[in-house]
């Protein structure tokens, strides 16, 4: 059994601190049972300077449209479960929402979406994010305590 978590989330819109800061806390976490977390804005240190990641900020192969969807799309694919961090979005996110098709789409074998999100007031509150969320919670601890779970033997 693989052990390799996707940790995706809103990055448009976002400091750069905003997007690394809980990421590299869950890689952290996970790193301590084994479980190897990758993410979008790994090798994209580049874009600290800028106050706010948006659409075409940079240019540079990693963060042009064929960059960003290539890489985040075959991360997803070959990752064994996603964790969603939908946690304080101010707007929806198109690309994370984007990654929720792609993991729900890998059904054979399941891939487990695990989603964090407020139990109210979240952007993100739609049917089909709370049908394909195999678990829901309301904080990181308790996403990454299930993300444990799942890999434990």
């Amino acid at each position: 059994m693989g052990k390799l978590v996707y940790l995706a989330g809103p990055i448009d819109g976002c400091n750069y601190e905003e997007c690394t800061e809980w990421r590299e806390y869950a890689k952290e976490q996970l790193d301590k049972e084994g479980i190897m977390a990758i993410s979008p804005m790994r090798a994209k240190e580049f874009l600290r300077q800028y106050e706010k990641i948006a659409d075409r900020i940079h240019e540079h192969p990693l963060t042009s449209d064929s960059g960003i969807t290539t890489r985040d799309m075959w991360d997803v694919m070959r990752c064994d479960a996603v964790l969603f961090n939908l946690l304080g979005a101010k707007k929806v996110s198109v690309g994370t929402m984007i990654e929720y098709g792609w993991a729900s789409s890998c059904n054979q074998p399941i891939k487990p979406i695990v989603t964090v999100m407020e139990k109210q007031g979240n952007p993100h509150e739609h049917p089909m994010i709370r049908r394909l969320s195999a678990y829901r919670v309301e904080t990181l601890e308790s996403g990454l305590e299930i993300i444990k779970a799942l890999f434990a033997y």
